[in-house]
């Protein structure tokens, strides 16, 4: 399709992102939401819909629910009623699953996305609301037979719904990655979305540009990574475009992504809501939500990446790079905050992360969470070399290797024990300097007359009869004094 024709349209996009509760039970039932346990073995008469079986409201998985709301700046409601969703499938044995129909708990937010070119974009939500998980079919497990796996049925899920404000794929994908990081820093999901913890379904439709009527939509399903997303939706946006422009129409249908083809595929025609039969939930009582619990919610909320990069580049002086690398991963933020505790060499700090430690993550293919030195021992390596004891060469070439393979080992004592400690002593350095100086009378003059580069020269002459041990700020000191 060339891009003239492509040019006449516009895409218009809203998603809806399922995102599994960091509780330790379901949503409405005390069943254990452990991942990866044998199929079937997490489940009871509750989770199940026996008849004359109640559920009951999950605290922690409300209180989720809020942060997330709060989160994205939005309205907090004060009285919630839950609904039956209504239909039949296997994976649901109650034939319903309770969700938030009419009284979503969150509503009305909004958050900014920041784009390859280093623009940003307001996307508006409609709503954060409540409800829980299905089961899991598998398809690949029987030759003749599809299973259904009840472990996951009954697992607290909040839903974003957005408004259809995304024009590109790469808008979706930055506000996949946008929310799968601010729910690991807030602790509600692990945003696994090859475990299925984090889902993401996308409304698709085109229309000429300029056009004031949204065009049909297709909701795209089973995307199972931030980038298939916006792969999908790239595919859906030209299929589209081609089909209307061969004069065909697009029908409201569910299609499924087909990763391996990079094309979508249709699952069923579009359900309406009227087709789900939403009725009040006549089991659970309303839920109220009062001021007093959203700010104490509020109040225990941490510190999300927008706000952390601001406070390294205010207080702690470092660039929007360095702070944005640091921010990446929560675990590494922590670990980053952990060393501020014990230094205030910040920048020392992040040029650890970002240097050595990163390195050495990559090379042995595992993540902060498993690097087995404390961030004390980071904080007390980059203090002996404020203090002049131990050159940064040495502290990252010799000394680190080390603190990695015998983290009980503090890094004054292996750098002792290497032989590693500078000398700060102006007596033992000056004699070492006469020394170099006498050999190079010629260079002397050369760098009287100017050449001032040559004094890289002397210090490291100075070094190699020092067996490096010779302080090189104290060295440079003395060697500017003889020669000046």
């Amino acid at each position: 399709m060339s891009d003239s024709i492509k040019d006449k349209y516009e895409a218009v996009i809203g998603l809806e992102i399922h995102s599994q509760l960091l509780t330790r039970s379901k949503a409405f039932c005390s069943d254990s939401v452990e991942y990866g346990l044998l199929p079937n073995t997490q489940t009871s008469v509750i989770s199940l819909g026996h008849p004359g079986t109640l559920p009951k409201h999950n605290k922690r998985a409300i209180e989720l629910a809020i942060c997330m709301g709060l989160a994205c700046n939005c309205q907090i409601r004060e009285y919630n009623q839950y609904a039956r969703k209504n239909y039949f499938y296997a994976d649901l044995t109650k034939g319903y699953q309770i969700t938030q129909d009419k009284t979503p708990i969150c509503y009305e937010g909004h958050v900014e996305i920041e784009l390859k070119d280093g623009s940003t974009k307001q996307i508006n939500l409609e709503r954060i609301h409540m409800e829980e998980d299905t089961g899991k079919s598998m398809h690949d497990q029987d030759l003749y037979s599809s299973l259904i796996d009840y472990n996951r049925a009954g697992t607290p899920l909040i839903e974003i719904v957005t408004k259809p404000d995304f024009r590109t794929g790469e808008e979706a994908y930055a506000f996949i990655t946008l929310i799968r990081q601010m729910v690991r820093y807030l602790d509600i999901c692990d945003g696994n979305m090859e475990e299925g913890s984090l889902r993401c379904d996308a409304n698709v439709s085109v229309r000429l540009k300029g056009a004031s009527e949204y065009g049909t939509k297709v909701e795209v399903k089973n995307m199972n990574s931030m980038r298939n997303v916006q792969r999908a939706i790239d595919f859906e946006i030209n299929r589209q475009i081609e089909l209307i422009e061969a004069g065909g129409k697009v029908m409201q249908e569910t299609r499924t992504f087909d990763a391996m083809k990079n094309i979508t595929i249709v699952m069923r025609t579009k359900e309406g809501a009227n087709d789900y039969r939403y009725f009040p939930e006549p089991d659970l009582p309303p839920l109220v939500v009062n001021e007093a619990w959203i700010e104490k919610i509020r109040s225990e909320m941490p510190s999300l990446p927008k706000e952390l990069i601001a406070k390294y580049i205010k207080e702690y002086k470092l660039t929007e790079y360095d702070a944005r690398v640091i921010t990446d991963f929560k675990e590494t933020a922590a670990y980053f905050e952990q060393i501020c505790h014990h230094t205030g060499n910040y920048k020392a700090a992040a040029n650890w992360i970002n240097g050595a430690i990163k390195s050495y993550m990559n090379e042995q293919g595992i993540d902060i969470s498993m690097f087995p030195v404390k961030p004390i021992a980071i904080a007390d390596i980059i203090n002996i070399i404020d203090e002049g004891k131990l050159s940064n060469s040495a502290a990252s070439q010799q000394v680190f290797p080390m603190m990695a393979k015998h983290p009980e080992r503090s890094p004054l004592e292996i750098a002792t024990e290497l032989n590693l400690i500078q000398d700060s002593n102006a007596d033992s350095i000056e004699p070492l300097i006469d020394e170099v100086l006498a050999k190079y009378p010629e260079k002397i003059i050369e760098y009287k007359e100017g050449k001032k580069t040559l004094m890289g020269l002397f210090v490291g002459e100075v070094m190699k009869l020092s067996k490096g041990k010779a302080d090189p700020k104290i060295t440079n000191e003395l060697l500017r004094k003889k020669l000046d």
